[in-house]
Order: structure tokens, then sequence, then C-alpha cells
């Protein structure tokens, strides 16, 4: 299994273009302890030649232009990206889609929600059906979304996507609005996808346990990260994200697993693990963790 990093940063990505807080003034300075990224995506393969993306960022287009797997090689119209899986409908997530109008055969794999997502927004009917089959993902079972890739979705604590809320939305449900991925190749590699995620429960640290490699929520350092840098006014548990610090943040309850490698992605332009030389960063190395860049390449 071939896993590149098409994106690593949360919506906005790094730094984010209205934004010029401790963080992203580094970035905006052109610090080389301070990488730009764009939103996040990933792509997979097993073969090298025919790729699934995850999830869809804004940043796309820019993206499969600097990923030279994902180009066309052949005349006149031709992708190697056969398939798309969505973990929500965030915005960072599916208006990629939008790049993929011009009549390319592809699945699009989403929960039965995600697809009723798109179906009540009529923008996204410039995915021709005759060329781009949805297909429906149900939890807890299987489904190949490659020839020798198989993807299994998962609920995870979570809540709707942002444009979706209501007044007093549930955060933390498990439903279909929020799923991780864990993907298994026939070689017997197994990756897990979770670039969202309210809370480690017990059985999701269970359901982890043992990958060969996780990608994992790493949106805010501390929960009211976004209020003390006055980019916001919500706390990362409003947003549905769980920290990475303190006694309750990812980092302290996946500590114990058994994993193969461990990657934070979908970091937000306020979280010091950006920067290469913050304590911050140190500490989660100390943990055996690392920070996805774009444009990073993992073999399984």
């Amino acid at each position: 299994m071939r896993i590149i990093v098409l994106g690593a940063a949360a919506g906005g990505g790094f730094p984010q273009w209205n934004s010029a807080c401790p963080v992203g003034q580094r970035a905006w300075q052109g610090d080389p302890q301070a990488k730009w990224r764009s939103q996040c995506s990933l792509a997979v393969s097993v073969d090298g030649e025919a790729w699934a993306l995850l999830n869809t960022a804004p940043d796309l287009r820019q993206q499969i232009l600097a990923t030279p797997a994902l180009h066309p090689r052949s005349a006149p119209r031709h992708s190697p990206i056969q398939a798309v899986v969505l973990t929500n409908g965030d915005v960072d997530h599916i208006a990629g889609l939008l790049c993929l109008r011009e009549s390319q055969p592809l699945t699009l794999f989403a929960s039965g929600a995600i697809l009723e997502v798109l179906a009540r927004n009529p923008i996204f009917n410039v995915l021709n059906p005759t060329y781009v089959k949805r297909q429906q993902l149900t939890l807890e079972q299987p489904a190949a979304i490659l020839p020798g890739l198989r993807v299994m979705p998962f609920a995870v604590p979570g809540k709707v996507a942002l444009w979706l809320e209501d007044e007093t939305p549930a955060i933390g449900d498990l439903t279909e609005d929020t799923v991780g991925l864990e993907l298994r190749s026939e070689t017997g590699a197994r990756a897990c996808f979770v670039p969202g995620c309210a809370e480690v429960t017990p059985a999701l640290a269970e359901r982890l346990d043992g990958a060969d490699l996780l990608f994992f929520d790493g949106t805010l350092w501390t929960d009211d990260e976004m209020i003390r840098s006055r980019t916001g006014v919500k706390t990362g548990r409003r947003m549905g994200h769980i920290s990475v610090s303190g006694p309750e943040g990812s980092l302290a309850a996946l500590r114990e697993l058994a994993l193969g490698r461990r990657i934070y992605l979908h970091v937000n332009n306020t979280n010091p693990i950006l920067l290469e030389d913050s304590p911050e960063r140190a500490e989660v190395a100390a943990g055996g963790w690392e920070v996805a860049f774009d444009g990073m390449e993992i073999s399984l």
C-alpha cells in the first residue's frame, strides 16, 4: 500500500489566507521551520497505477498538479484517480469534488448520510452520473475501492458539518456523519484514517490498536487555542475535534496503543506543532508521533 499526503492542514490550510496568528506569521514570513500546507486529503494505491482519494480538499487541483502519480498518462482523457472516499461533509473534505467534474469515470464512496447531503445540494450534480457512480458505504462493512484494496468505515465521535449545524448540534455522537476509515491491502497491511474526532473512547482505541499506520486528527494543541489566539470563538470540542495535549488529549489517550507509525494531520493553522522547532513539536515527537506535510509518502 502506497499513501501520499496531498494536504496535511485543517480547513483554510497553513497559513490561512486571513490569519496572522503567531504560528501563521512564521509561515507568511517564509520561515523554513513553518512549511506551508494545503487542506487535508490523501491518495492511496496498491499498484501505483490506480489511485483513490480520501477526501477532496478545495485545493485538490493544485494537489494533483504537485503529485506526478496523479497526472494523466494517455490521450485524450485519462486519470489514475479511480475512486474517492469521503469521511464527512465538511467543506474542506467535499469541495474538491467540484474539481473532478470533467466527465471522468470514477466511483464516489460515502456513508448514506453524506451521500444524502450531496444529493440535496444541486451543485454536486456537475459530477455527471453517467461517469461518476455513487456507492454507499455501510458502517463496519468492508468495500473494495480499488483492486486489492478494501476500506471499512467505522463511526467515530463527531458532529455534522458546520454548514449543516442547527443551533444546538450534538457533539460526540456516533453516526454516519463522521467516520474513520480502515484500509487493508491483500498483503495484510492495515492503515487507519481519522481526520476528525471529538473523543477517543475505549472502543475507538481498541479499533485503532495494532494498526501499521494511523493518521489522526491533530487540529488543535489545546481546546481553547482559537479563543486565546483570537482567531475564533469556539473550543475544539465544540468544533468536534479532540485536542492533542492534556490529560484527555489524543497524545495521552493513544499513548499505549501498539502502532507502527502514528501521524497527526488535519492540523489547524494555530497549532504550534506545525513549527518544527517548537516545544510542542518536540513533545509529540517524544511520544512517537510525526506531523504530516504535503508530499509525505508512506509505503506499507
